[in-house]
């Protein structure tokens, strides 16, 4: 897209860039001169001030922006004052956006008067998709009406030029531009990556890159000349607010200051280097114009001397600013739940038992027919087959394609996009085909979702509900079987069910739709049709419609006999997922000596049942089918243990699957591996006979 850089800026928007771009140099001079009291990593907008501020003058508090760690002009230009920044940069308690947990320029803003920004991270390219979530949600929003606007909103994504690399930034641009969001990615290209540059990092700038994205809108503009970067805005933002398709904006910036206060460029940059950008100082090049129109010396050097000062005394107040409370350093982990009971009918009179499958589907289709703001997406799970395992069908031909609808193999935009698409008031439902393939949403899990409510202080927590089929069964084979409950545990902030029966199944999803945290749900592959020899009390009575099962309270499926409890001849086995089935099984053999909990959801866990039972019995066995050496059921175990020590006959145990990388396809082999009943059985009479 050609623009025309000569279009007249008016003087008072001139003068207003020129006061940001002397605050936005005061702030990195100050923060210098104090380098033994600005002891927190930072990095500040020098040479980025022209394209920054000419994106910020562009938007309304309808917007959306998603800035990165560079972008403190974008900031002071959006309305947020120096002090405010301040807080964030020396960790203080009254730091607007984190409360002291994040670094200088990492917002998240929900003020009226502002555009809104969703939780940021350090991690490179990683907002791309959480931020194209929000173009996606508000897309879905203008489609189907569920709000309504003074004008079309626009979503901003920055980008350093070398984060447009990463993966998961293609996969953003591969989704806005096949479903034409209302979305522009500012790609701030200074030539550096900390100490690569661009020459050893890519092949082309952004602007080439994109060109085999159809669809995708491009621009390039010199990004250091504030007339050619608010022309260039202001073009790319009508455009994209009319027009409601995306662009991407490449602008050339320089780096003037360092790559962050703890990488400066004196470690990898020579005086070459820094004279050229330096003659590109954005700030500079202002004042010359200004000059060449006329401006007054004297009124810039009187506006350059007052953003000076109004710099120092809010660091100064900055500094005597409190402290965060200790106390506070577990708050915001996760968002209150309003479900907190167990309520409506599990067991309807005069209905049919129904398997996993069917109760997850009908769960689904329950809270779209009273959600609107619900929608499902996914590999595979439209209307065409409704999920590899069937386990969507029929969703896509009730509620159409806009709803329930394919995406492409990209895990990662499956996942992330969610965490836009809840801060814009939808709630997405989502699957990963399989638990082998969720690791590429990883960086998404860790670095977006489950951090989004404790850095935004609770603005930003996930409301997403992410389906996993996971489990081995029948000669899945190495990438179709595996469990990964305990990696997804390891992950504070989010939250994971497992559910062993239909019953549970519906409750679960139903209390998980009406979370407002991230919910994984691992949903067993074996125990779907209940296909699985001794899996049949998987299925049951279908609960009725107001039935919601509240995360954290395990359930006893199988109770001791007092008398042999009395006697202590009786241990306490913990399982959940398939584990159930194997624990009941072999539990037959030891009629009233084997007590088994259910535990149902992972995180939160009911370690108080789990306990209480443990002293009750004094031996305990905790089942799982992952591999067992590091895993979630081992941890437990020695939970359980150190908190149930003095009423223990033996040391707690764990039991799982052999230690190998993968489960094989042969079913010889896949057996060998697996923990089965029989296996289970012999375990329990160990313990028993101890």
């Amino acid at each position: 897209m050609e623009i025309d850089t000569k279009q007249n800026v008016s003087q008072e928007i001139l003068l207003k860039a020129f006061r940001h771009m002397m605050l936005a140099k005061a702030t990195a001079d100050v923060y210098e001169e104090n380098r033994n009291i600005t002891k927190y990593v930072h990095s500040t907008s020098r040479g980025h001030e022209a394209i920054q501020l000419a994106a910020a003058y562009q938007l309304t508090p309808e917007d959306w922006v998603s800035p990165y760690y560079r972008d403190e002009s974008l900031l002071l230009g959006m309305g947020f004052e120096p002090y405010e920044l301040m807080l964030q940069l020396l960790a203080k308690a009254g730091d607007p956006f984190s409360g002291g947990r994040s670094y200088y320029s990492h917002p998240s803003s929900l003020r009226e008067d502002l555009p809104k920004i969703i939780h940021q991270s350090s991690a490179t390219g990683m907002q791309a998709i959480p931020t194209t979530g929000v173009a996606q949600g508000i897309k879905y929003l203008q489609e189907f009406n569920l709000k309504t606007f003074k004008n079309n909103p626009v979503v901003i994504c920055s980008l350093g030029d070398n984060s447009v690399t990463e993966g998961e930034v293609s996969e953003a641009f591969q989704f806005a531009a096949l479903h034409q969001l209302p979305i522009i990615f500012l790609v701030q290209d200074n030539e550096w990556g900390i100490s690569v540059t661009k020459e050893e990092a890519r092949t082309s700038d952004a602007y080439d890159f994109v060109a085999g994205f159809t669809g995708m809108n491009r621009m390039r503009v010199d990004g250091t000349d504030f007339e050619a970067s608010f022309s260039a805005m202001k073009k790319a933002v009508d455009f994209v607010r009319s027009e409601r398709k995306p662009m991407v904006v490449c602008a050339s910036t320089v780096l003037i200051g360092h790559h962050t206060s703890g990488v400066r460029r004196e470690f990898y940059r020579d005086e070459a280097d820094l004279e050229k950008h330096r003659a590109k100082d954005p700030g500079n090049i202002l004042r010359s114009r200004l000059l060449e129109e006329g401006t007054d010396e004297d009124l810039l050097k009187q506006i350059e001397k007052k953003a000076r000062l109004e710099v120092e005394q809010a660091f100064q107040k900055a500094i005597a600013a409190e402290e965060p409370n200790p106390g506070s350093v577990e708050d915001h982990v996760f968002a209150p739940t309003p479900i907190t009971e167990e309520v409506g009918e599990r067991t309807p009179a005069n209905q049919e038992k129904i398997v996993m499958v069917d109760a997850a589907i009908h769960a689904i289709q329950e809270i779209m027919w009273k959600h609107p703001e619900a929608l499902l997406y996914g590999q595979d799970v439209g209307e065409r087959i409704g999920g590899v395992f069937r386990e969507t069908v029929t969703l896509g031909k009730k509620f159409g394609n806009r709803r329930v609808f394919n995406t492409a193999i990209q895990e990662a935009y499956i996942i992330g996009s969610t965490v836009g698409m809840s801060a814009v008031g939808l709630k997405p439902i989502v699957e990963v085909q399989f638990a082998d393939y969720i690791y590429p949403a990883i960086n998404q899990l860790v670095t977006e979702i489950s951090k989004s409510c404790y850095l935004s202080q609770g603005k930003f927590p996930v409301s997403t509900l992410i389906r996993v089929p996971t489990g081995a069964y029948g000669g899945g084979g190495p990438y179709h079987s595996g469990s990964v409950e305990s990696m997804l545990a390891n992950i504070k902030g989010i939250k994971i069910a497992y559910p062993s029966n239909a019953a549970d199944f519906k409750g679960l999803l139903k209390a998980a739709y009406y979370d407002p945290n991230p919910v994984i749900m691992l949903e067993h592959k074996g125990l779907y049709w209940s296909k699985v020899p001794g899996t049949e009390e998987a299925k049951t009575i279908e609960p009725a419609e107001d039935y919601i099962l509240p995360f954290g309270i395990g359930n006893i499926i199988l109770e001791a006999d007092d008398t042999e409890t009395e006697r202590g001849r009786t241990m306490l086995l913990v399982t959940y997922g398939m584990g159930v089935y194997w624990a009941k099984e072999a539990a037959k053999n030891f009629p009233g000596r084997v007590e088994i909990i259910d535990l149902r959801t992972l995180v939160p866990l009911d370690e108080k049942l789990v306990y209480e039972r443990t002293k009750l019995h004094g031996k305990c066995l905790v089942l799982t089918e992952e591999q067992i050496n590091n895993s979630f059921a081992e941890a437990f175990a020695q939970r359980i243990s150190k908190n149930c020590f003095q009423h223990l006959d033996l040391p707690v145990e764990a039991m799982g699957s052999l230690n190998v990388p993968a489960v094989p396809i042969n079913l010889i082999l896949e057996k060998e591996m697996l923990p089965n009943a029989e296996k289970v059985a012999l375990k329990i009479e160990e313990l028993l006979n101890s």
